[in-house]
């Protein structure tokens, strides 16, 4: 079994109607500090993060305290927002997502949602992987056989963790800490 780490990102500068790819801010800067003291020492282990800055930031917590670098993994990105929907759109449309289920939303989601679960079942020594809300759901629900979006209101910068066996099913560990989770 290879012990898998799920770091949602620290807290944004910005919402997602208002930016495509915000930094922390000086809250979610903390939350990583704190994230980081909490897994140091489990490694150094291997760490991988979504592209996106907000991942990247927290991940830089722990590059830090190991004094190792992040690999970059596309496939551990934020969920994309449908074509043509604008900017200020987006919140709504997720919140409408999220109130459903991947097989609701159709192929360009269960394909993402496998993606994500691909390249978090494809990591063959214990991880840490910074990502996503929506992501690590999807990875949540991978491991309970649940087809929802929404399983966990996972907190910024909570640790939820899964376990992948060698046959690449994923079994939830332990559930990252919850909030409630304002998507903005």
């Amino acid at each position: 079994m290879t012990r898998i780490h799920l770091v949602r990102h620290g807290r944004a500068a910005a919402g997602w109607d208002t930016a495509v790819d915000p930094p922390l801010d000086a809250v979610g800067r903390q939350q990583a500090k704190a994230m980081a003291a909490l897994l140091a020492p489990l490694g150094p282990l291997p760490l991988v993060s979504s592209p996106l800055l907000r991942c990247r930031q927290t991940a830089a917590a722990l590059e830090q305290v190991w004094g190792s670098s992040a690999r970059v993994e596309p496939d551990v990105a934020e969920i994309p927002s449908p074509e043509g929907v604008a900017m200020g759109g987006r919140v709504d449309w997720l919140r409408a997502a999220m109130a459903g289920t991947w097989t609701e939303l159709g192929p360009r989601y269960t394909a993402y949602r496998d993606a994500v679960v691909a390249a978090v079942a494809a990591l063959a020594t214990e991880t840490v992987v910074c990502s996503h809300f929506v992501a690590i759901n999807a990875v949540i629900g991978a491991a309970l056989g649940d087809d929802r979006l929404l399983i966990s209101s996972i907190d910024n910068c909570s640790v939820t963790v899964v376990e992948v066996d060698d046959g690449g099913q994923v079994r939830l560990v332990e559930g990252g800490r919850e909030a409630d989770t304002l998507i903005r």
